[in-house]
């Protein structure tokens, strides 16, 4: 086996977390690998764990090329942190799940071991992942800030009593222009989560689209849109007294927006990369995550279900549709 680095992602702020930090340390090391920390998760680990004071620093001892993959614990908000680490490098990320109720971990913290050692061992899938280029212009034209997004770029009012006058804009031609507390520009993987929140639609991780969701929009005319990845959004704030936003991208990058500005959203050349262990239907997932009620459905084998938890595995699901006509899931 190859000598890899493996960047570890975890906020020292669960008992738990701490110690699952520590045991994936020590496999990586009796593997043959290294370990990698970064400076901040570094610091916050070893005031708990003091041994863990010796584990190499991203940047500092180990360029981010050299990272083979970064295993994340926790839920969806430290994910997005650690795509944020690997930005700009080739590391697929892998969630464990301590917890937290997200829908980008991959496992549960109970098969943890397994999975640090199938990813030392390269026994995974990549999924890649469409993320947003987000651009900001003031009113004068210039660029003053750039930034991406894996879940969503949120248009933001940044006074509470007032709303922003937003004009949205497909392709460079202007679609339509009302009042609201925002709009939220959001991913596949960010369907579920700000945008889901704002009235916007479910979209499969495999379905490459952008949505467009305005937020508390006064306006006949103001229904999420999803437009293809190859369309580029934009938009823009009308001028007027207390017309200032602000752009949030993923709730961990923001940028102030004073009126006039204008926000284009595209999709990225660079996608977030997911390291996949196991075979999982989208369906399943929105299932376990939501706890949907799916009581009482047959379904192609005719039995009747009566436990959330009781999915048929997609193998039998593809053969299910090959023998009775219906349409493969993907």
């Amino acid at each position: 086996m190859n000598a890899r680095s493996i960047l570890i992602v975890a906020h020292a702020y669960r008992d738990d977390t701490v110690e699952a930090a520590a045991r994936i340390v020590a496999i990586v090391r009796e593997q043959g690998a290294t370990p990698v920390f970064s400076a901040d998760d570094r610091e916050e680990l070893q005031a708990i764990v003091p041994a863990l004071q010796d584990v190499p620093l991203l940047h500092d001892d180990v360029p981010l090329a050299e990272i083979d993959a970064a295993i994340v614990l926790g839920g969806d908000g430290t994910i997005l942190r650690a795509a944020e680490l690997v930005r700009g490098g080739t590391a697929p990320v892998l969630g464990i799940n301590m917890g937290h109720v997200g829908f980008l971990a991959e496992i549960e913290r109970d098969d943890m071991d397994d999975a640090v050692h199938r990813v030392l061992a390269g026994d995974y899938e990549v999924e890649e992942r469409l993320a947003l280029a987000v651009r900001v212009r003031d009113r004068t034209g210039e660029v003053v800030y750039e930034t991406w997004a894996l879940n969503e770029a949120s248009i933001e009012k940044a006074a509470r009593d007032r709303m922003i006058e937003l004009v949205i804009e497909v392709d460079r031609r202007p679609l339509s222009t009302f009042g609201a507390d925002g709009c939220v520009i959001a991913t596949p993987t960010g369907s579920t989560a700000y945008s889901f929140s704002a009235g916007g639609p479910v979209i499969w991780p495999t379905v490459e689209a952008i949505a467009v969701v305005p937020i508390s929009a006064h306006a006949l005319f103001a229904r999420p849109l999803v437009v293809g990845p190859e369309h580029a959004v934009a938009v823009e704030l009308q001028h007027g007294i207390g017309a200032e936003g602000v752009l949030w991208c993923d709730g961990r990058r923001s940028h102030p927006l004073p009126a006039g500005a204008r926000v284009s959203v595209r999709r990225s050349d660079d996608p977030v990369r997911l390291a996949r262990l196991h075979p999982a239907a989208f369906t399943d997932r929105l299932v376990r995550k939501f706890q949907l009620p799916v009581h009482g459905w047959r379904g192609p084998t005719g039995t009747v279900m009566t436990d959330a938890v009781s999915i048929i595995p997609p193998a039998s699901r593809a053969a299910d549709a090959d023998t009775d006509g219906e349409e493969r899931s993907s």
